[in-house]
């Protein structure tokens, strides 16, 4: 595997992961049968574009619901910090805590001090079936949803 890992593939299974969220909660992909699944890495919490993007989320959460589809961010970031964040910008959704990068190694977003800002869609059964590479934070939210 390539120093910072390798893009999954798309119609293939998503990789696993386990990963506490904000309040040290474990979550797996797993525990998204039977739901589609958007997971989102970005580079920091409580940063501008980490703002603009979990507050984007957070204001169309509701549509989010209605299609059935659960949001994770997963960042390096302690769960403290991430459960400072939430709080904050009143976020709906967890924020998954990947301080070893293995998560991210899976997902080929690692960088050396931050993982790169990339989202993947992830149907009812656990295969990945769209991956955005080039985010766009003012239209994020929509972007997933015309998927």
């Amino acid at each position: 595997m390539p120093l910072f890992g390798s893009t999954p593939s798309l119609g293939k299974p998503a990789p696993e992961f386990s990963l506490p969220d904000q309040d040290g909660t474990m979550h797996s992909l797993q525990d998204y049968r039977g739901q589609r699944l958007v997971v989102y890495f970005f580079p920091k919490a409580d940063t501008p574009g980490g703002i603009k993007q979990a507050c984007g989320f957070r204001d169309e959460s509701e549509t989010f619901e209605k299609y059935n589809i659960a949001i994770l961010g997963v960042s390096y970031d302690s769960p403290g910090a991430l459960r400072a964040f939430k709080s904050k910008y009143n976020i709906p959704f967890h924020f998954l805590s990947d301080t070893k990068k293995e998560t991210g190694m899976k997902y080929g977003v690692n960088r050396i001090l931050f993982p790169a800002r990339k989202t993947f869609l992830i149907d009812e059964n656990g295969i990945l079936i769209h991956i955005i590479d080039n985010v766009n934070l003012h239209t994020h939210p929509r972007d997933v949803l015309s998927i």
